[in-house]
């Protein structure tokens, strides 16, 4: 039973990580958007409810090596250890539905609402469920393998970072964000506030994520991990700053912020093999190879407005990679899932398999993303038209904005005719109310 509340109390910490990512992209993105771009997570959160108790839990945990057969519909009851299979479910969903939010992303600011109800749908049964049946599934070719994911830098981050950027690169970059010349214009988001209280809810639901993939309260094991993960969130934030100072960047918020959300990811992977120094070197170097690929990946014209890939895939990949060289012995053998990492005399076993993982990973989630998302754009159609992103996808999708006072340009009393001017954002005009 303690074991059971303890894991209810995680995934709701973790489902708590979705008011967190609506108030981080919202914060991030233009106001004209902020309505859209935080209701789509009530929308996607919905569609992955149901489609992972119906198909992907089974597909991810079910018997089979290649993909998951059976406990469709939650049919089997059976325990996941000291949990009951619901309790499982809702833990287990909950990462699903971060997953997805990761990769809403790429398609910030310019796709259709319909694409979330298809794409999100699709990604719960074609994409997330297999990576993680192969490495968390109890016969999981990578998991006998001994790749090492305790929380899911691969499974839950790396997945969900390359489907945004499949998606960014789809889409294209937003109208306005190059010039003729390929320089940059910066689009900055409209309240750095909602992206700082965004990040550290994120952050809070984190102890939730990483602590409770113990599944367990026994032997206080979750302390330990919340420990780890503490420090490579902290460290992360100092090799961003550090990295954006070396390279004589403004220090701005969001890069502070995305230095943050870099380290959690990356110690997702370690943070129940590798000892609390280590912890600090991988957040360190996260949060510093995030700064270099946002702006890398900008200037070659990948606009990714909220840095879904290098955030969560970039990171993702190097903090699976970590273990290779940082898992400690006695750490691994305490989880009991592969081998002791370079630095420990392990040698390149576990760096190898570290490696065939993410490799496999990018692959697998990059060509079924295009595949899927190329089927919607032919089918549904993907991207607003250029006069709705002029609008907002506020008003063009849902019909109202976020901030109706902020978007009305001219005002015509009935009583007088009166004209009154309101001030609004230079990249928008609208005809009289």
């Amino acid at each position: 039973m303690a074991d059971s509340l303890w894991i209810f109390f995680c995934a709701v910490l973790v489902i708590f990580m979705q008011a967190g990512f609506a108030l981080l992209e919202a914060g991030s993105t233009r106001m004209k958007n902020a309505g859209h771009i935080a209701a789509k997570q009530l929308l996607s959160f919905s569609i992955v409810a149901i489609v992972f108790w119906a198909v992907g839990y089974g597909l991810t945990f079910g018997d089979g090596k290649w993909i998951g057969t059976t406990n469709f519909f939650l049919s089997t009851p059976i325990q996941a250890g000291s949990i009951s299979t619901e309790i499982s479910f809702l833990f287990q969903f909950s990462f699903a539905a971060v997953s997805l939010a990761i990769a809403w992303g790429g398609f910030a600011e310019r796709a259709k609402l319909s694409v979330y109800i298809l794409f999100g749908a699709l990604f719960t049964i074609f994409i997330y469920p297999v990576i993680g049946h192969w490495v968390w599934g109890n016969e999981g070719w990578l998991h006998e393998l001994g790749k090492q994911d305790f929380a899911g830098s691969t499974v839950v981050h790396l997945q969900g970072g390359v489907a945004a950027l499949i998606a960014t690169i789809m889409l294209r970059p937003r109208t306005g964000k190059y010039n003729e010349d390929g320089t940059v214009n910066a689009i900055p988001g409209h309240n750095q506030v909602y992206s700082v209280l965004g990040a550290l809810i994120i952050w809070l639901g984190w102890f939730g994520f990483n602590p409770g993939s113990t599944l367990t309260l026994k032997d206080g094991f979750f302390g330990y991990v919340a420990l780890t993960t503490n420090l490579g969130a902290t460290a992360s934030v100092l090799g961003a700053i550090s990295m954006a100072y070396f390279r004589k960047q403004k220090l701005e918020v969001s890069i502070m912020v995305n230095g943050l959300l870099a380290g959690l990811v990356a110690i997702t992977a370690s943070c129940a093999f590798v000892e609390p120094w280590a912890a600090i070197v991988i957040g360190f170097i996260a949060g510093a190879i995030t700064v270099v690929s946002a702006s890398f990946l900008e200037k070659r014209g990948i606009d990714d407005p909220i840095y879904a890939f290098s955030v969560h895939g970039v990171a993702g990949i190097w903090g699976t990679i970590s273990t290779g060289f940082f898992a400690s012995p006695r750490l691994v053998e305490k989880v009991r899932v592969g081998t002791s990492g370079l630095l420990y005399g392990g040698g390149f076993q576990q760096l190898g398999v570290q490696l065939l993982g993410v490799t496999i990973t990018i692959v697998y989630v990059a060509v079924v993303s295009f595949v899927l998302l190329t089927l919607i754009k032919t089918f549904v159609g993907f991207r607003v038209s250029e006069e709705e992103e002029h609008k907002g996808l506020d008003i063009s999708e849902h019909g109202s904005y976020a901030y109706p006072e902020h978007h009305l340009h001219l005002v015509e009393k009935e009583e007088d005719k009166t004209t009154v001017a309101i001030s609004t954002p230079k990249d928008i005009s609208y005809a009289k109310a």
